[in-house]
């Protein structure tokens, strides 16, 4: 027999003691101890000392994402990510990450609707090679017609690997571009293929010197370093890079409120019926948003989810059933999904979730459930407080999504604060039919694969 893992044990430990513990006496993480900086060029510098491994992880927040793109070019935040690694005046093309790992180390990026964030995990004597690196391809990127055009090619096969080939890879694209009428959330992270196609050059340069700039960057280093040395040289690397010309742009258009229940009916090649049911909801660090990160824990959260429970065990309406909260900077949506199951209406699947929303505005929670959801809450809190990785993105969460350091450490209480009351009241307020939006998804046997171009029928 396989013997089990000190860390494992660990785990599997931690999480009984969450689970039995009251939550009057609920197990607190570390506090976070972090220096702020801010450069005269506009960038911010966050620093948290841990030298408990000779490790150090650097993370550059750029606070752009798909949210910033303008309609006909989308796609344009997650191209850059790749762009970012095609070379500048001192790296050549795909040496970044070839230098990190050359040293021991990893380096990666991800981008999402309202961050791109690079990466690197190196041994702490590595740390001025990482920071010289950065600041050279945020001063002197190559921004080249031939890698540009090599790379678009490789971001299209990248959807159509991720999104448009596998059975059902549409689904959030649909799901979002219907829920909101104004707010870029509306638009895919990765783009759609017209607007990769329509891309120019011009169009990724003008992109880069507008956003990738130090008053719109904040630096994250944590691990194992001298406070006085990191600091002399994110100055001697960073502070010499020339703030942006002109603000940032932060034109976002504002969804409204939404005042009347939207039924989309749709057509896609998929071998079952989708059933979604969708709610406007309010942004991350909202004070409602903690009572409804509570109600996905209880409502759709995994197999002993009410809702799976009662699509998926206890009538067999569905094959399965899950649902999201899109809790981002800017206010997003929450919602559940049921694949119907063969022999099974999409009615009965649609008053079937339904119904589960109207008993959560009726009964709410019980202590129970809401302990439970508050020991997961708990336990992913504090597990993320294990490595260094983990406690630069709470940092840089908080810094640039809530703006709001002492967030990183305040959440916790502000989440085990929630009450049962709390969640009902929030389930009354945002759960209603005016703001609803009930999609249905049917098979057919060939058809258009784009979001807009999915339409059979649409009623407001």
């Amino acid at each position: 027999m396989r013997k089990l893992s000190i860390a494992f044990l660990a785990l599997v430990a931690l999480g009984t003691v969450l689970w039995l513990v009251p939550l009057q006496a609920a197990i607190r993480p570390p506090k976070l101890e972090y220096q702020r900086l801010v450069l005269p060029n506009g960038m911010v510098v966050v620093l948290h000392q841990d030298k408990s491994t000779p490790i150090v992880h650097v993370e550059l927040w750029y606070h752009v994402g798909s949210k910033n793109e303008k309609p006909g070019r989308t796609g344009f935040a997650h191209f850059f990510e790749h762009m970012m690694f095609k070379g500048s005046k001192n790296v050549e093309p795909e040496q970044h990450t070839s230098i990190i790992a050359s040293v021991g180390g990893q380096a990666n990026a991800y981008t999402n609707e309202d961050t791109t964030v690079f990466w690197q995990s190196i041994p702490a004597q590595y740390l001025p090679l990482a920071l010289w690196m950065e600041a050279d391809r945020m001063a002197s990127l190559r921004v080249e017609e031939k890698m540009f055009v090599a790379e678009r090619e490789v971001v299209k096969e990248e959807r159509r690997m991720r999104i448009e080939n596998p059975p059902f890879g549409l689904l959030n694209e649909l799901i979002s571009f219907h829920a909101f009428d104004l707010h870029p959330y509306k638009h895919p992270v990765i783009g759609s293929m017209n607007d990769l196609n329509a891309a120019t050059i011009d169009d990724v340069r003008d992109f880069y010197n507008t956003y990738y700039v130090p008053d719109n960057a904040t630096l994250l280093i944590a691990g194992d370093f001298e406070t006085a040395n990191v600091v002399s040289l994110v100055n001697q690397y960073f502070a010499r890079i020339p703030k942006s010309a002109k603000p940032v742009p932060r034109d976002i258009p504002k969804e409204p409120v939404h005042t009347k229940e939207r039924r989309i009916n749709l057509e896609q090649p998929w071998p079952l019926p989708a059933v979604v049911i969708a709610y406007q909801a309010p942004y991350n660090g909202h004070p409602d948003s903690y009572p409804m990160f509570v109600m996905s824990k209880t409502l759709s959260d995994g197999q002993t989810s009410r809702i799976y429970r009662k699509l998926v065990y206890d009538t067999g309406l569905a094959l399965t059933a899950f649902g999201s909260s899109s809790f981002l900077e800017d206010p997003g949506i929450f919602y559940a999904v049921a694949l119907v199951n063969p022999g099974k209406s999409p009615d009965e699947v649609e008053k079937a979730l339904i119904a589960e929303f109207d008993r959560l505005k009726a009964e709410g929670i019980t202590e129970r459930e809401l302990q439970r959801a508050k020991n997961q809450f708990s336990r992913d809190y504090i597990l993320s407080r294990l490595s260094i990785k983990e406690k630069t993105s709470q940092m840089g969460h908080a810094e640039v999504i809530q703006k709001d350091m002492a967030s990183a450490d305040g959440e916790f209480d502000t989440f085990l604060k929630v009450s049962t009351a709390d969640v009902k009241r929030a389930a009354q307020q945002y759960f209603v039919p005016e703001r609803r939006m009930v999609m249905r998804i049917m098979p057919k046997s060939s058809g258009a694969s784009g979001a807009a171009g999915a339409a059979m029928e649409v009623v407001k």
